[in-house]
C-alpha cells in the first residue's frame, strides 16, 4: 500500500455566479478550502464576482486558481462544444489574463488553471482539445501548474510540454470502475451525505480504495481533493472533510503553494 499523504490541497469551484444569480456560499468556502478555482466569466461569473472573489480569497490567504470553461453560460459549462483547437486556446488564454487583471488589483495571483465541466471531462480523452488547452496555458506563463484527473490526457500533454500536472480526486462525485468520474445526468453521480464524503476523503488521502459506481474497491489518488461550491450542501460537506482530514493528520496546504 502506498504511504499515506501527510499533506493534500481542499479546492472548491466558487465565484460561479452571474449578476444578480448567486450561486453557492463563497466566503463560507474561502474559510475552508485552501484553494479556490474562480469562475472567468465564460461559463459563469462576471468582473465584479472575479474581483470580491479575488479579493477575499488574498484576505484569508486561499490560492487563487483560473476555473476556465467552454464559452457557455446558458449551460453552466456543462455542454460539450465542438471548439474549433486555436479558438479554445484563446478563449482559455483570454478567461485566464481577466482573472489575472483581479488578483493582482486584489494583491495576489493567479496560481494555477482548472478547466471546468464539460471541458474538464471532454480533455480527459480529447486530443486536440486538450493539447489546445495546454498551449493557452504555455502562453500565458509556462511557470502555472494544471490541475486535473489522472491518468487524462490534459496532464499527460501538459507533462510532455514541461508544465506541472497536479492530480486531483473528488470529495462527492462517484466514480466509474475506469477511475473516471460518473456522468451528472446518471443515477448515483453525486454523493451528498457528508458522513460518506468525509470517509471517502480520508480514505483517499490514505491510499485506501474507496467503492466505485458498480459496488467495487477503487484506489483514486491525488494531490488535491475538490468539493463543489454549487452543491446544496457544499459548506457541510467542506466543513467535514476539513475535520476529518485534520483528524486524521492530513494538513491542508496549497499545492501551488508548496
Amino acid at each position: 500500500m502506498p504511504d499515506p499523504i501527510v499533506r493534500i490541497d481542499l479546492n472548491s469551484d466558487l465565484g460561479e455566479g452571474f449578476g444578480r444569480w448567486p450561486l453557492g456560499d463563497d466566503d463560507a468556502l474561502l474559510r475552508i478550502v485552501t484553494s479556490a478555482n474562480v469562475a472567468c466569466g465564460f461559463h459563469a461569473g462576471d468582473p465584479s464576482i472575479m474581483r470580491r472573489t479575488c479579493e477575499t480569497a488574498v484576505e484569508r490567504g486561499v490560492a487563487i486558481g483560473a476555473q476556465v470553461g467552454y464559452r457557455d453560460l446558458a449551460g453552466f459549462g456543462r455542454r460539450f462544444i465542438e471548439v474549433p483547437p486555436g479558438e479554445l486556446a484563446d478563449d482559455v488564454l483570454y478567461q485566464i489574463g481577466a482573472l489575472e487583471a483581479f488578483a493582482r488589483a486584489a494583491g495576489g495571483r493567479v496560481g494555477y488553471v482548472k478547466p471546468h465541466g464539460a471541458l474538464y471531462n471532454a480533455i480527459v480523452w480529447h486530443e486536440e482539445q486538450a493539447a489546445a488547452v495546454v498551449a493557452a496555458v504555455r502562453a500565458f506563463d509556462p511557470g502555472l501548474p494544471v490541475l486535473g484527473l489522472p491518468g487524462s490526457a490534459w496532464l499527460r500533454r501538459a507533462e510532455r510540454a514541461g508544465l506541472t500536472a497536479v492530480t486531483e480526486c473528488f470529495a462527492d462525485r462517484a466514480y466509474t470502475p475506469e477511475g473516471t468520474l460518473v456522468p451528472r445526468d446518471r443515477p448515483g453521480a453525486l454523493v451528498h451525505d457528508p458522513g460518506v464524503v468525509a470517509g471517502r476523503c480520508v480514505r483517499m488521502a490514505r491510499g485506501e480504495p474507496i467503492t466505485d459506481v458498480a459496488g467495487d474497491p477503487l484506489v483514486v489518488r491525488g494531490d488535491s481533493i475538490c468539493v463543489h461550491g454549487d452543491s446544496p450542501d457544499a459548506v457541510a460537506i467542506a466543513r467535514g472533510v476539513r475535520a476529518a482530514l485534520e483528524a486524521a493528520g492530513v494538513a491542508l496546504t496549497p499545492f501551488s503553494q508548496v
